[in-house]
């Protein structure tokens, strides 16, 4: 028998509720949509790239509300900002959905107002450096200025508001003729970083120790989001290599330095840990990819589970695949047809896009 969408299906799958922060359980395995101005204000990176290839075919942005994110979105509303970081690290099998449980969470703190400093993928800060530089501050160090300079530029699109009422505690000394004085706009700290490429680790420096001294401040004060993806990238082995071939550290890299987990305060940091470069591709708990100096540093930490697909999140996505007409073939739109999609995706939501993607 043919499965058809019909206009009262679209309950069953879609969501009229498209603010996370009144989206309940009652929402759950529902598709919310996306405003398209918000792809480029919240999100001008982070999102996974076959999502984003994904709404440029369907012509919109959805997302699936699922408990990791609910979760996550419940325990900032209820926090008490007046006491040090809360950290909440989501964990799941390869494919579970852990990086766009996490933008959901991004979007739910953006939509709140909150300063939201998102690194995408902690793992590009390790591997396949395109230029490493020795660092013009530390002698020791090695800077990744063409990175550093798309983050910021990334930060300045994602927080623009702030820019402007953000002012500098302290004077900044780049050159012998150029600095940037106490008092001035943050946003004057970050457009010298972005037009200036060989400062820009130096200037991410600066953005982070500013944010970390007046987050949560009574005098225009703010709530600072920090939220990494794959953020045991951050410890452990890199790819990198120095002039004479030997590996370079974590700790030698100036943006991983200026990346402190460990002092923060009035923070909420909203990490996911993912597939690491020298860990079994099996492994996916939190002592397994963090290692036992990322696990001390992040502890204490909330563990948020991502799980794969319910029974109903999995109706749910195939009957959105439905309505969009993605499924093309005759067999996928029959009752066998789906327990084949479930048999060979094992409701993983990374496998079941993959099995109905474009050749």
């Amino acid at each position: 028998m043919e499965l058809e969408t019909r206009p009262e299906t679209l309950s069953i799958f879609r969501t009229q509720e498209n603010d996370p922060a009144c989206q309940s359980e009652q929402h759950l395995g529902q598709y919310y949509t996306v405003p398209p101005s918000h792809f480029h204000t919240v999100f001008p990176h982070g999102l996974p790239p076959r999502y984003q290839q994904q709404v440029k075919t369907f012509n919109e942005g959805c997302v699936m509300v699922r408990q990791p994110a609910l979760e996550l979105i419940s325990h900032l509303k209820r926090a008490d900002y007046s006491k040090p970081t809360m950290r909440y690290l989501l964990y799941g099998v390869k494919g579970s959905g852990k990086t766009m449980s996490l933008c959901h969470t991004v979007h739910y703190c953006s939509t709140q107002g909150w300063l939201v400093l998102h690194i995408p993928d902690a793992h590009l800060w390790v591997k396949n450096c395109k230029e490493l530089l020795p660092s013009s501050y530390h002698a020791s160090r090695f800077d990744q200025p063409i990175q550093a300079s798309n983050w910021l530029r990334n930060f300045r699109t994602t927080n623009e508001h702030f820019l402007s009422k953000i002012k500098l505690r302290q004077r900044y000394v780049w050159t012998k003729r150029e600095s940037t004085e106490e008092g001035r706009p943050l946003g004057e700290l970050v457009d010298m970083g972005v037009s200036r490429v060989k400062s820009s680790s130096d200037v991410v420096g600066a953005v982070l120790k500013e944010l970390r001294l007046q987050a949560g401040g009574t005098e225009g004060g703010f709530r600072l989001a920090v939220a990494v993806d794959g953020v045991n990238g951050l410890w452990g082995r890199t790819t990198l290599k120095k002039e004479d071939k030997s590996p370079v550290a974590p700790e030698e890299l100036t943006k991983l330095n200026d990346c402190d987990l460990h002092h923060q305060t009035y923070i909420s940091l909203c990490p996911s840990v993912t597939g690491s470069l020298y860990a079994p591709s099996s492994a996916y708990l939190p002592q397994e990819l963090l290692g036992e100096e990322g696990f001390d540093s992040m502890d204490p930490f909330v563990p948020v589970p991502v799980s794969l697909y319910s029974e109903k999140e999995f109706e749910s996505c195939y009957l959105y695949y439905l309505d969009r007409h993605w499924l093309q073939h005759p067999h996928s739109r029959t009752e066998e047809g789906k327990k084949e999609l479930i048999f060979l995706s094992n409701r993983n939501p990374s496998v079941l896009e993959r099995l109905c993607a474009f050749l």
